[in-house]
């Protein structure tokens, strides 16, 4: 925008006032800048000179212009009223104290985070804000931001284990998969790892063994992978098997994220202070709160006796009621001014005398009783509540509707004007309206022409308001002259309702009788000595509490003329109300300690001031402690301008008791000065301790005056029952008077507890029949009857039994040096309660101009300061930018919003500080392992207590189960293929569906046999291999797999499935095929041509170069060779086949499978699903290890049955295309992954009906299996089930399974079997490996879902992986497998069978010692279901609750990250993926943000607070991230292992890292 050139002191006084009023609302944030230049160019239009633009930095404001908006800061944001130079001094020491302790580590931050104020101070151009990274950086950031699409798990068929790349060139972005896995002699890592082993639990059972290491560099495994700085096509193994290629062996600089948990580690070593003694029990149903210090200060005093006021005399000339005294100052005195207001220009230009308020409230109340309502609405009669919606620079029409109101006798419910752009607590407002059942509002012309208007021009609907309709009050006509207003209605029914909020946020109407409120008139005009034509300056909203009562009803009571000036006037001269003062020679003014401290910063005006008439300046927040700052100097400053020192009153009010005191003038008692210098230690406990003069930690207190007359005054205590204090005890100030408020509207229950309160002594003895109003301030009545008011229920923060004030804690933080951080009058203190106790929080607007580094710098500050005064934590301090806090409607922060917005996730904070390790002092206590204890001692206790010990057993196998089966004598696969091929030769074994539900290709014994056998034939003649080499398959999932597996077999070969790369991420993921063929010391390759094409593309050979792989045989270009002969092995004991497997943790295993092991897992499944040659099964998962490969390659030759191959890539280009093939081929088994399941859920979540209408039916579907190696997941087998039930899908047809390493098959749903079963566990008991089952919604129960039948031949126990005893069925210990179709063990390229005793052959210290088992490395349950099996016995469900490896031991228990995450991943509806893991000892939670990058710090207090909330753990780090950056596998594992190496190799490029302090 080009340069206005104008002369600001040539403009007209209105432009320059409006100039003024536009400059000082961009100094405080309320208008962008860019609406400011809009707004100012069309202000100076008129009188604009354009000149061409001038390089004087960005928008550089004119000396003027700068100095200007400097004066109103400072008079309006230098919130003073909280200074105090002992406080300043305190915390000045505090700091001093504590520079030496260690250094915190800053938050990581992505720049595009930070908003512009803080951009303009980076000059760094990486992704991370952090300027204090310990070492230097110098690793690739080659995990740059994943897509939005998030891969479901389901791999396509050309994805590896090592998954999409970041990098991809398509349209939609990939989760990565993970490629990390264990290399051997790279021990330049052995710290990381040493750490590591201290930061999981012992266990007898290593990890799935590394088969790339040796048995010396096991545990010293370093992972290269997906966020490894070097690629895995570097890696070599060489004839010794030894690693060559990799970094070389000096010490590996770290990353700046390893450097930081490092700095936190240190800075929690710290001392802290001294743990509560008592904690409470982790056993406990309900957890108990920290019970106080019991050497905390007792009360000493005598029990306090109801202190009554003066009595109330009223003086004989006072109206009769409020009526009555506007018809006789509006005939007396008609001409006399009631109301004069100030306009924007300062000037009292605006009044209404006495007979107007008269003439206006007539037409008023006399148009609402007989014209309103004659269109076809409702009308208003006597006792309906009707709205006042008026602006706060307009109290004469406010006053006109409101004794308008009382004339026509209805009850006017004064609320502020609805704001679209500012409706912090506008719907609680709404609410009120609503159960007051307002249906008409009164507003004046102005305020409704400024309302935002519907398409029909009728006022638009506010959020969470009743329909209204709108009375204009102005411009009416008169009434008839006959016209009387209604006669009164009893002086106890409502006279007004006064809105207020409670501690809780919820908006609530006081209603006010219309006794009350003349006896409140009377006791104000008593107290306050008002007199006829005083002249009285209001500064106060008018529509409620002070500035309603003494400027609205008082005044006219009492015939005075009342000033009003409008808070936006306040803010561009904040002395116009002492100008008033002086120019009136008013009596009395009425104002805030705020007004006071602007007004004495405004000092230009200061020698006009001339404060001699004032007699009584009331200070409506008098009762703040903090108000008294503002006072003395204010008395200071003004007492040579005529002001007297006992003109200044503190007042004390409250919504619900109305006036509680005020200090008059000559009333005050023998005490001079009516204030005290208390212990803030003291009042932190609820006593009344007299503190040195000169001590840091003291409290200054002034008196708010005595009782008011005619009513009596007690203190009870805080919580509980209404119990009298003691005289030097803090308690709750209760009232009773005639004019208190009588009750909420329209609730009874909380109107009883605080309007109809009858305290009694200690002893249970009633203090007397007076019924009490608590007022909600916190004091204690002092010598001579004064009150003196520490604090408010509101702003009380109850803290491990000690109490905390919010303006104490505010003082405490404006002193540390605020000014160049925040705006000083833009901080909120609230508690939320987290873990049985209340937890501090501390937000405030941070300044545009202010660092990253100097903002953390300054929140540590705070911290140590506000530790050191009140020894008390702050458990979350915030930062948010400026003008983000919501505000009421006159500016000030609104507090319950606020809270709301930041329990919510809302509130998008700037800077975050988290500090749990200081503040949660009442954890439970860590569990103790107890060594001494042995299995027998544990075995007998189980006997003598009568436990059934956890063991299960599927179906015994024995030889008749096979005498049907022409093929019993067959012990091999290949023989089984072959008599098929004889047999049945044109029998169809596979179909290959494609996306469109079309048959790709079809496959019969005979064709899949000759295939076999020329692939066999290539394998010898062109590959030249010997019996017994290893051979790699890499075919994407089809019948092609199949047929080189069996070719392989047919020559004695052994075959290796291996999942090939991913075309558009290749970098990544041909290392892991690389890998994997190295591993398994594969002497060639099997493969299709569109694969090896993938293996010779110049980025492929740039990774491996094609000298690098074994032979390579293309089975697309077959010899039509015929093979001599089949080979046969042996002994079926032989190896079959190779399966290797990514664990969860990162760990390449491969297992041996032998030829009696295939056909024993073939056998089981046969019997256990019921499969015969005239079977169709539907198979839509990934080929190429456990169950899923078994199901794809074995079973169909085994059984016979027609296999419906389907591969996941499919889905994802249909996701309908599983779902068609099932109801066309009318099949009766299928399975499926949990990735396909996912996808079929997401895909089709809105198309069920369409898909109906094409005929699509599942009614045929017996059993859906999700084959998995996993905790059943509940939520997405559940959600599958209902969303498909409308196309016939019975829910008792959808199960899991569930296999592992050793034992590729253990349970199975079949067809005989029943029904799965859910049982719900306490969490809390499984963290101490204990099983206790709990009724469904219990707090801290788990559902927990069956794994499957267990499969015939199986036998299983459940044992303490430590002592290896046999475990009862109510504790949770490692799942041991006994069966014929076990791995042999797992295959290791240097022959080490250290581990094949352990894993493969262990035996029980307790129970049946004598049975060898293999070790799982899964940890489960056993427990007896009321079910019955198909042999008549009861049956025994088992339950996989997760693997050992990835538990994670905290505190003593034993946590799985699953439930963690499930847990962070209900906190906020943004999170859409979580993954956790820990690093020396600490917690670290990695969230996936699906949303701005500005929520990111909004998720920090949330994940820490449900986690302590749920499992008592303390987050360590938060990690914020970008959707799709947690790895997952090809089974839609997280792997957590992978995500914790970049993460410390700081790769992963997060939005946010915050570290719990």
């Amino acid at each position: 925008m080009a340069d206005i050139n104008v002369d600001v002191s040539q403009l007209p006084e209105d432009v320059r006032r409006k100039l003024a009023e536009l400059t000082l609302e961009l100094s405080e944030g309320d208008i962008t800048q860019k609406g400011y230049d809009k707004k100012k160019s069309k202000l100076l239009a008129p009188y604009n000179i354009q000149q061409p633009p001038q390089n004087t930095g960005p928008s550089a404001p004119s000396p003027q212009t700068a100095a200007q908006r400097k004066a109103h800061r400072r008079l309006t944001r230098e919130d003073n009223r909280y200074h105090s130079e002992i406080r300043t001094e305190a915390v000045m020491q505090a700091l001093a104290m504590s520079k030496r302790g260690p250094v915190m580590p800053l938050p990581s931050k992505r720049t595009s985070v930070n908003y512009q104020g803080q951009q303009r101070h980076r000059e760094r151009q990486d992704s991370s804000s952090d300027d204090d990274s310990i070492f230097g950086e110098d690793v690739s950031r080659d995990f740059n931001r994943g897509g939005r699409f998030r891969d479901s798990g389901a791999s396509s068929s050309s994805f590896s284990d090592a998954g999409a790349s970041p990098h991809h060139q398509g349209g939609r972005g990939e989760r990565p998969h993970s490629a990390a896995y264990a290399i051997p002699g790279n021990t330049s890592r052995q710290a990381l790892a040493d750490v590591l082993q201290s930061s999981r639990h012992s266990q007898p059972i290593p990890q799935q063994p590394d088969v790339t290491n040796n048995a010396k560099s096991m545990r010293q495994a370093d992972r290269v992978g997906h966020y490894a700085p070097a690629h895995l096509s570097s890696v070599r193994m060489t004839s010794t098997g030894h690693v060559s290629g990799l970094q070389d062996d000096g010490p590996r600089h770290q990353g700046k994220v390893s450097a930081k948990i490092q700095q936190l580690l240190n800075t929690l070593k710290r001392p802290k202070r001294k743990p509560l003694k008592d904690y409470f029990v982790e056993e406990d149903d309900a957890l108990e709160a920290p019970q106080p210090d019991p050497n905390a200060p007792k009360p000493e005093g005598s029990t306090l006796t109801p202190v009554p006021g003066e009595q109330l005399v009223v003086p004989s000339g006072l109206p009769r009621n409020l009526e009555a005294a506007l018809q006789r100052y509006g005939s007396s005195t008609y001409k006399a001014n009631a109301v004069t207001v100030l306009d924007q220009n300062g000037k009292p230009s605006i009044n209404l005398t006495y007979g107007k308020l008269l003439s206006r409230t007539h037409k008023i109340a006399y148009t609402m009783l007989h014209k309103v309502g004659q269109k076809g609405e409702g009308g208003i009669k006597p006792g309906d509540r009707v709205a006042l919606v008026y602006p706060n620079n307009d109290p004469i029409s406010f006053s006109c509707g409101f004794y308008g109101c009382l004339l026509a006798g209805v009850v006017p419910v004064p609320v502020e004007v609805p704001s679209s752009r500012r409706d912090a607590g506008g719907q609680g407002i709404g609410f009120l309206l609503g159960s007051l059942n307002v249906q008409w509002a009164l507003t004046s012309e102005a305020c409704h022409k400024g309302m935002s208007k519907s398409s029909n021009g009728d006022v638009a609907n506010f959020k969470g308001w009743p329909k209204l309709s709108w009375f204009i009050t102005d411009h009416l006509s008169k009434p008839p002259k006959d016209w009387h207003p209604p006669p009164k209605q009893s002086e106890d029914c409502p006279a007004y309702v006064e809105y207020t909020q409670s501690k809780e946020g919820s908006t609530v109407g006081v209603k006010v009788t219309r006794s009350a409120m003349l006896c409140h008139c009377q006791t104000l005009t008593v107290a306050s000595n008002y007199t006829e034509g005083e002249v009285m300056v209001c500064v106060l909203d008018f529509k409620r509490d002070v500035g309603l009562w003494h400027g609205i009803l008082c005044s006219v009571f009492n015939g005075m003329h009342v000033i009003f000036i409008p808070y936006s006037l306040m803010k561009i001269d904040p002395a116009s109300w002492m100008k008033m003062i002086t120019k009136y020679k008013a009596s009395v003014g009425i104002v805030k300690s705020r007004d006071m401290h602007w007004g004495l910063l405004a000092q230009k005006d200061h020698k006009d001031v001339n404060f001699s008439s004032l007699r009584l300046l009331l200070v409506a927040d008098g009762a703040n402690p903090w108000s008294l700052t503002s006072c003395d100097a204010f008395l200071n400053a003004f007492q040579s301008k005529g002001l007297k020192s006992e003109a200044i009153c503190p007042y004390a009010s409250s919504s619900e008791a109305l006036t509680v005191s005020i200090r008059r003038p000559g009333k005050t008692s023998a005490s001079k000065t009516g204030r005290g210098i208390l212990s803030m230690q003291g009042l932190s406990h609820g006593v009344v301790r007299v503190d040195s003069e000169n001590s840091l930690t003291s409290l200054t207190l002034q008196d708010c005056g005595q009782v008011m007359p005619g009513a009596v005054m007690v203190v009870i205590k805080i919580d509980g029952p209404p119990v009298l204090c003691k005289t030097d005890e803090v308690g709750e100030l209760c009232v009773c008077s005639g004019y208190a408020g009588t009750g909420y509207w329209g609730l009874q229950g909380i109107t009883s507890n605080t309007f109809q309160v009858q305290p009694f002594h200690g002893d249970g003895r009633s203090a007397g029949d007076k019924m009490y109003v608590r007022t909600g301030l916190l004091g204690f009545l002092g010598p001579g009857g004064l009150v003196f008011v520490c604090g408010s229920k509101e702003g009380l923060m109850s803290v491990s039994g000690r109490r905390h004030n919010t303006d104490d804690i505010i003082a405490t933080v404006l002193a540390v040096e605020p000014m160049k951080f925040i705006y000083r009058g833009r901080i909120a203190v609230f508690s939320i309660p987290v873990l049985k106790d209340e937890r501090i929080v501390i937000i405030a607007e941070q300044r545009p101009d202010c660092t990253e580094e100097e903002s953390f710098q300054w929140m540590s500050r705070v911290l140590q300061a506000v530790d050191s005064i009140h020894q008390v934590g702050v458990y979350c301090l915030a930062l948010v930018p400026p003008n983000y806090l919501p505000k009421t409607p006159l500016g000030g922060i609104h507090l319950h919003e606020t809270k709301k917005k930041f329990l919510d996730g809302s509130l998008h904070p700037a800077n975050v500080l988290m500090c749990p390790h200081t503040c949660v002092t009442n954890l439970p206590k860590p569990r103790e392992h107890r060594p001494d204890v042995t299995p027998s001692a544990v075995h007998v206790g189980n006997i003598v207590q009568g436990a059934r010990m956890a063991w299960a057993q599927g179906r015994e196998l024995s030889i008749s189960d096979e005498d049907s089966d022409s093929a019993r004598k067959h012990q091999f696969l290949t023989e089984i293929l072959r008599w098929r091929s004889q047999t049945t030769p044109d029998h169809n074994l596979y179909t290959l569906l494609n996306s469109k539900v079309q048959a790709q290709l079809t496959m019969t014994c005979s064709q899949l046999h000759k295939r076999a056998e020329r692939i066999g034939s290539m394998l010898v003649e062109k590959g030249k291999l010997n019996t017994g080499d290893h051979v790699a398959l890499i075919y994407h999932p089809g019948i092609e797999l199949v047929a080189a597996f069996y070719g392989c077999l047919y020559v004695g070969c052994v075959p290796v499935t291996i999942r090939p790369p991913h075309p558009q991420n290749i970098s990544t993921t041909l290392p892991t095929v690389k890998m994997i063929v190295d591993v398994s010391k594969a002497s060639a390759i099997l493969t299709s041509s569109i694969v090896l094409k993938l293996l010779r593309l110049k980025e492929s050979t740039g990774i491996v170069e094609t000298k690098a792989w074994p032979t390579i045989l293309d089975t697309d270009d077959l010899p039509k060779k015929k093979l001599a002969a089949i080979y046969r092995a042996p002994t079926p004991e032989m190896i079959c086949y190779l399966d290797f497997s990514v664990s969860t943790t990162g760990m390449l295993a491969g297992v041996k499978m032998s030829h009696a092991a295939a056909t024993a897992l073939c056998r089981s499944i046969k019997l256990q699903c019921e499969f015969y040659p005239s079977r169709d099964v539907a198979l839509c998962l990934d080929p190429y290890c456990g169950l899923g490969f078994g199901l794809w390659c074995l079973t169909s030759i085994y059984s016979g049955h027609h296999s419906i191959l389907i591969a996941p890539s499919e889905v994802e280009t249909n996701p309908a295309v599983w779902h068609t093939a099932v109801s066309n081929y009318k099949v009766r088994d299928t399975f499926c992954s949990y990735g396909v399941m996912e996808l079929c859920t997401r895909g089709l979540g809105t198309s069920t009906t369409t898909l109906k209408a094409r005929g699509v039916n599942l009614s045929c579907v017996r059993t859906c299996c999700v084959i998995a190696e996993e905790r059943p997941r509940i939520h997405l087998t559940t959600s599958f089930t209902k969303l498909f039930a409308n196309l016939g899908l019975s829910p008792r047809a959808v199960s899991t399974s569930f296999g592992c390493r050793v034992n590729l098959g253990m349970c199975l749903q079949g067809a005989s079997c029943p029904d799965p079963t859910t049982v719900y566990v306490d969490l809390r008991a499984l963290r101490n490996d204990r099983v206790t089952l709990v009724e469904k919604g219990s707090p801290h129960s788990l559902c927990v879902m069956e794994s499957g039948k267990l499969l015939p031949g199986v036998k299983v126990v459940i044992a303490n992986p430590d002592t290896k005893g046999q475990c009862a069925d109510s504790h949770l210990g490692e799942i041991w497998v006994h069966s014929p179709h076990n791995a042999t063990g797992y295959f290791t390229i240097y022959g080490d069978e250290s581990l094949h005793a352990d894993h493969f052959d262990s035996h029980l210290a307790t129970g049946d010692a004598r049975l060898s088992y293999a070790r799982t490395g899964f940890l489960g349950f056993v427990r007896r279901t009321e079910l019955t099996q198909s042999d008549g016995e009861r049956h025994d469900a088992i339950f996989v609750v997760g693997a050992l490896d990835e538990t994670v031991m905290l505190r003593g228990m034993r946590y799985h990250p699953i439930d963690i995450e499930n847990t962070v991943s209900r906190s906020h509806r943004k999170i859409c993926e979580c993954a956790v893991f820990t690093w020396t000892n600490l917690l670290v939670v990695v969230v996936e943000l699906e949303g701005n990058e500005n929520e990111a710090l909004d998720l920090v207090p949330l994940v820490t607070n449900v986690v302590l909330e749920d499992h008592y753990l303390i987050v360590g780090v938060v990690v914020v991230v970008d959707p799709g950056i947690i790895p997952i596998n090809s089974r839609g594992e997280k792997q957590r292992m992978h995500l914790r190496d970049g993460f410390l190799a700081d790769q992963l490029d997060p939005i946010y890292v915050a570290y719990n302090m």
